[in-house]
This record gives C-alpha cells, sequence and structure tokens, in this order.
C-alpha cells in the first residue's frame, strides 16, 4: 500500500494543526490540535473527528501550542489509547496547557449555561475538562532530539530542532512499504533562527516529500534578530509610555509572554525603557514560565534566559482572578500582559474592554492574528469591535511589532526548505492563509523549484505519497469550503452589522429618520409566521456556529459551543 497523508487541519488556515497517515501496517496522527479564528471555524472543534480515534496507532506532537495539541484530551475521550510521542519540554508545556484548557472551557461553558437557562435554551458541555487534560499526559512518551524511534509497525521518527518555542520539533518519518523506505518530512511550526531564547530550525537532507508551513510565506519582516527586535520593543515601550499610558499586549501564554518579560526587564534594567510595573495577568504563562526556568537553556548561548522570570519589586505574577481586577484601579503608567495572543478567550477580553477606548492607551500586538479573530480585526484598523457583547470604540493606539513572532518569515521558510534538499517528490505547504501559501509559491517557484512539485493542500484533502510527486487521491467527505477556513464568516458581518446599525442609529437627524431606517430594516425580515417551529441548534444565539452534544460520547465526546 502506498502512504496516505490527509490534511485534517492548518489546511488554508493556519490553526486547527491534524494530519493523518496511513500505510499498510499502522495509522499514525501528527498534531491534534483546535481551530481558532471565525466562529464557522472553531465550530471543527466540536463536531465529530473526520476518523475513527480508535484506528489511530500512534500520535506524533511537534510543539504544545494548542492549535497543535488542543485537542488531545478529546481524542482520548473519544476513544484514543495509544502513545503520544513528544519532546520532554513539549509533554512539561503540555501538561500545563491542556489543563488549563480544560479548565477554561469548564469556566466558560458555565457562564454560557447561565444565559442559556435565562433564555430556555438546554444547557451544553466542554469538549473537555481540567480533569481530562491531566489525565491525557499518561500517554505520553518522551522523545530525544536526532534519535530515531519506533513509533507505529513500519514508521520510524526522528524529531528535530524547530527553532520556534521550547521544546518544538519538526519531525522526520522513514516509512516501510513494498518498493523501499518512504521518507516524509513535516516541519511543524519553525522559527526564524538567530534567538536567544530556542536553538535555529535544523533537519535532514534528501527526502521524498516534505509538509511545511507558511505562516509569513508572503511577507519578509524586518529587524527579526534578538538585537533589533529588543530595540523596536524599547521605542514602542518609549511610545506608550509617552502616550500616558497603561500598555497592553496580548501575548501567547507559551513562549512569547516569556520572551517578552526577559526582553522588557533587560531594557528597563539597562535604562533603555522607562522602568514601570509589569503584570503578568495570565495563570496559564506563569505556570509555564517554571517549565522554561527548569528546560530553558539554549546550548547557542550556553544560558538559560528565562530563569529572572520570578516576581520581583517591578514584576507581578497575578494568578487569581481578583488580583487581575485590581488592575481596574490602576492608572497611569505600567504594562499588562494578558492570554490570548489572539485576543479571542482569557484575562486580555475584559482588559480590552476596559482599555481599548481610551486614548492614552497602547494595545502592543506582538503575533499572528488568525482570521476573524478579534485581534485580526483589531490589527486590521476597525473602528469598533464587539468583545463578549458589548459595543467597544476603538480610540487606544494599537500598535504591531512581528518581529517577536515564533514563525519563519518568507525568507527563512524558503533558505530552510531548500536546505532540506533534494525533495524527489512533493512539497506541501500548510499551515498558512491562502495568500500566505501562495506568495511563498511563488518565491519557491523562483528559487528554481518546480511548479508542479509545489503542492497548497484544502482541508480535508488527501494524497498519496508516491516515489515521484503525490497523487490526489478521492476525498471522501469536506467538512468545510475550501475559501470558509481563512474567511470572516456570517457572524462576523452580523457584530459588523450591529456596529453600523448602532451608528446609522446615532447619527440620524431626528426620531423619525431612525424610525424609518427600523422600518425598512423590518421589512427585509421574513414573516415570522412563516417560522412555525423552534430555531434549529445552529441558528441560536450564543450557540449559532456550534452543533449540540448529541453524539455518541463512546465514539467523539461532548461537544460544545465556544464562548
Amino acid at each position: 500500500m502506498t502512504p496516505i497523508l490527509t490534511f485534517h487541519g492548518a489546511a488554508g488556515c493556519v490553526t486547527g494543526s491534524c494530519m493523518r497517515l496511513q500505510t499498510d501496517q499502522a495509522t499514525v496522527l501528527i498534531d491534534c490540535g483546535m481551530f481558532q479564528g471565525s466562529k464557522t471555524l472553531k465550530a471543527l472543534n466540536y463536531g465529530p473527528f473526520p476518523f475513527d480515534p480508535r484506528e489511530i496507532d500512534a500520535v506524533l506532537l511537534t510543539h504544545a501550542h494548542v492549535d497543535h495539541s488542543g485537542l488531545l484530551p478529546k481524542l482520548m475521550r473519544a476513544g484514543y489509547e495509544g502513545p503520544i510521542y513528544a519532546t520532554a519540554a513539549t509533554r512539561d508545556l503540555s501538561a500545563v496547557m491542556l489543563v488549563d484548557a480544560g479548565g477554561i472551557q469548564e469556566g466558560e461553558v458555565e457562564a454560557l449555561n447561565r444565559r442559556n437557562q435565562r433564555r430556555g435554551l438546554s444547557p451544553v458541555e466542554p469538549i473537555y475538562t481540567a480533569a481530562d487534560g491531566k489525565a491525557i499526559m499518561r500517554q505520553f512518551r518522551k522523545v530525544k532530539l536526532n534519535e530515531a524511534v519506533t513509533v507505529a509497525p513500519g514508521v520510524a521518527a526522528t524529531y528535530w530542532e524547530a527553532g520556534h518555542i521550547l521544546g518544538a520539533a519538526s519531525i522526520a518519518l522513514e516509512i516501510q512499504t513494498n518498493t523501499g523506505p518512504r521518507k516524509l518530512l513535516l516541519s511543524g511550526d519553525i522559527g526564524q533562527g538567530g534567538s536567544l531564547f530556542v536553538g535555529d530550525p535544523q533537519g535532514p537532507q534528501g527526502v521524498d516529500h516534505l509538509v511545511v508551513e507558511s505562516t509569513y510565506g508572503d511577507r519578509e519582516r524586518i529587524g527579526a534578530d534578538a538585537a533589533s527586535r529588543r530595540a523596536a520593543l524599547a521605542q514602542e515601550v518609549q511610545a506608550a509610555h509617552d502616550a500616558g499610558g497603561p500598555l497592553l499586549i496580548p501575548a501567547f501564554a507559551v513562549e512569547r509572554s516569556q520572551e517578552l518579560l526577559v526582553d522588557l526587564l533587560t531594557l528597563m534594567d539597562e535604562g533603555l525603557a522607562p522602568r514601570g510595573d509589569i503584570f503578568l495577568d495570565s495563570p496559564l504563562a506563569i505556570e509555564a514560565s517554571k517549565v522554561f526556568q527548569e528546560r530553558g537553556w539554549n546550548a547557542q548561548v550556553q544560558a538559560n534566559p528565562f530563569v529572572r522570570i520570578r516576581p520581583s519589586e517591578h514584576l507581578h505574577f497575578l494568578d487569581k482572578p481578583w488580583d487581575s481586577d485590581g488592575l481596574e484601579k490602576l492608572s497611569g503608567w505600567h504594562v499588562i500582559l494578558a492570554a490570548s495572543g489572539m485576543c479571542d478567550a482569557g484575562r486580555i477580553r475584559k482588559h480590552l474592554k476596559r482599555l481599548l477606548w481610551r486614548k492614552e492607551a497602547t494595545v502592543l500586538l506582538c503575533g499572528f492574528q488568525a482570521a476573524g479573530t478579534l485581534g485580526r480585526l483589531i490589527a486590521d484598523g476597525a473602528a469598533r469591535v464587539s468583545i463578549q457583547g458589548d459595543e467597544v470604540r476603538v480610540r487606544a493606539r494599537v500598535r504591531k511589532l512581528d518581529a517577536y513572532s515564533a514563525h519563519a518569515d518568507a525568507r527563512a521558510l524558503v533558505a530552510w526548505i531548500k536546505a532540506r534538499g533534494p525533495v524527489a517528490g512533493s512539497i506541501f505547504l500548510a499551515h498558512g492563509e491562502p495568500e500566505a501559501a501562495a506568495g511563498l509559491k511563488r518565491r519557491l517557484i523562483a528559487a528554481g523549484l518546480e511548479a508542479d512539485r509545489i503542492v497548497v493542500p484544502e482541508l480535508d484533502q488527501t494524497f498519496t505519497l508516491e516515489a515521484g510527486p503525490a497523487a490526489e487521491a478521492a476525498r471522501t467527505g469536506r467538512r468545510l469550503p475550501p475559501e470558509a477556513a481563512s474567511r470572516l464568516d456570517w457572524h462576523n458581518d452580523r457584530a459588523a452589522f450591529n456596529i453600523a446599525l448602532n451608528a446609522a442609529l446615532q447619527s440620524a437627524p431626528d426620531d423619525t429618520a431612525r424610525e424609518r431606517l427600523i422600518a425598512a430594516l423590518r421589512a427585509a425580515l421574513p414573516d415570522p409566521a412563516d417560522h412555525v417551529s423552534p430555531p434549529s441548534e445552529s441558528h441560536r444565539p450564543e450557540r449559532a456556529s456550534q452543533p449540540r452534544s448529541q453524539m455518541d460520547r463512546s465514539a467523539q465526546g461532548p461537544t460544545t459551543a465556544p464562548a
């Protein structure tokens, strides 16, 4: 049997990484991540897996970020009992992240159920709980970099330094077939290189097929080296201070928060940025920092740069909710780091609600913002946004600092791909929005690679890994249209419409004009008499894009709607 590779996530978008490899002896899953972005895309987290988890022999995890690991507890609840192979640092970070993810789901579902009860709707359940996040860790198996390990019959894996975050790896697979071994390299998320915090991305030379991320495939980042980005951060901090403060940084809890803290403390100590109190308002980032202190040794610089991330006179860890709430009493200059990095969950949302409308505040975005997320809307210049049902005017200074992204830019991606050559078969450009993947493809063609060997897979698309170029196999189903994974959906349109309607009503010259506008809109609505049956689950408030938990739990696990 020719090996078969299916892209069940991070195809046409940057989240939900999940690939399924089938051979005549085994089935292996590479990553099992959560989707982030529009509600239409996030709804995939709550539906059934597009495969039977009980048929998986092994899971290979590239790194701990939830868009790569976040559905592992759901996989367990759906019947998967096999091993999960990961580096030691990825295992330790996952132990923190998956428990936190389950706890967040429990808390948000509890709040959602209170709203649903008031509206006469049925209660829903989280995808998994904090207890599930803890239980899944029993299935983790530690692997070392650069050492081959047999992960399933006929499949050996070697983990390579990816240079993305602590513990992140690219995975090289050697697959036994009737015609000899087939080599498949999966990049995972790879870094820019030259970091003071993680090693440079590496990998083998000479593979049959290559799967590579394309997050920043259409752009080059200026000043991505350590010294330049620290200098750029100093400028942003100074400008935020001059504006009157505070500085609010939505930061990914793992790696980004820790790197920013090290640089902020260094800049303040060296007098290169105005000193002030720094508040790390993320229980997950606080717990993850302990892993960085233990495992953050960087052999390239012969140091662990994270050892200084401890509570001090100017660095405050806010673990408890009431500590976080106390920030509302502060004024003037201070710095807040809070998750999530894309502003779609966590404590960052309440801080945005109270600071985004204030002209003296600065919001600094330091990472990729997926389409449909609140962070992306803010980054794209929205004048007003909806946060937890409340309309908020954007008056704060909004700044972007892509230099802190943990992803390689287009130039670094091309260099890494060329260093892995020769590639006998196909190069798959995954983990990128369509423009980014298309941009990377153009660059690879310009670098001399054959256009027909470069493939941009779609969600749930399947390929046979031939000795030469891969061939598309017949599809068994499609969960979303290709364009839906990376664009705004009707939920985003509804929020934008509500904001526009409120603005139109406020700016109308008088009540008569407002009444005419409302009457015109009401006339466009269907007659309520045409809707004699209750609204379907997919159209009920608060749960518009998520199915109820109606599936057999033993097969797929419970589901719920995101907050």
